[in-house]
C-alpha cells in the first residue's frame, strides 16, 4: 500500500515549502493536499467531489493547518477522531498559531502532535523532514480495521 500524507493547508507558499522538503529528503510518498477543511474532510470521507467512488486510502500521517478557510483545523480534527474509519489516524497540527488555548486544544481533540511552522526556510525544511521520517518510517501505525 502506497504511503499518503494529507496536507491540509491554505498557504500557497507552505504547501510549495512542504512539498519541497519532503522531496529533498528523498521522502516520495504521495503527497495530496487539501486546501481548506471542506476539501479535507471529503477526501477522507468519501464525500463531496469524491463521493461515489470507491473510498480514497486513508493517509499515513495528516499534516493539519489550523487556521483553514471554511471549516477550520480543529472542527476537521474532531471530525477525524468522531469516525470509526479515521479515529486512529496519526494527525500532526502544523500551524503558525502560538496561542495556547490552540494548543490545548489540538491535544485535547485527539492530535498526536503539535508543531509550530518555523518562519525561517530551513528550521521549516528540518522539521518537515524529520516529521516525514518519524511518521512514514520509525512510526508503527495501528492495524487496519476491517469493516
Amino acid at each position: 500500500m502506497p504511503k499518503i500524507i494529507l496536507l491540509v493547508e491554505d498557504n500557497p507558499d507552505d504547501e510549495e515549502l512542504t512539498r519541497m522538503a519532503l522531496e529533498q529528503s528523498n521522502i516520495a510518498n504521495q503527497l495530496v493536499v487539501a486546501h481548506d477543511g471542506v476539501e479535507a474532510l471529503d477526501y477522507l470521507f468519501g464525500t463531496g467531489p469524491f463521493a461515489g467512488q470507491a473510498p480514497p486510502a486513508l493517509p499515513t500521517v495528516v499534516l493539519l493547518d489550523l487556521k483553514l478557510p471554511r471549516v477550520d483545523g480543529l472542527e476537521v480534527l474532531q471530525r477525524i477522531r468522531r469516525e470509526d474509519r479515521t479515529r486512529r489516524l496519526p494527525v500532526v497540527i502544523l500551524t503558525s498559531s502560538k496561542e495556547e488555548q490552540d494548543v490545548l486544544d489540538s491535544y485535547g481533540y485527539g492530535a498526536n502532535s503539535y508543531i509550530r511552522k518555523p518562519v525561517e526556510f530551513d528550521k521549516f525544511f528540518e522539521a518537515t523532514r524529520q516529521l516525514g521520517l518519524y511518521w512514514l518510517v520509525l512510526n508503527e501505525a495501528p492495524p487496519r480495521e476491517h469493516h
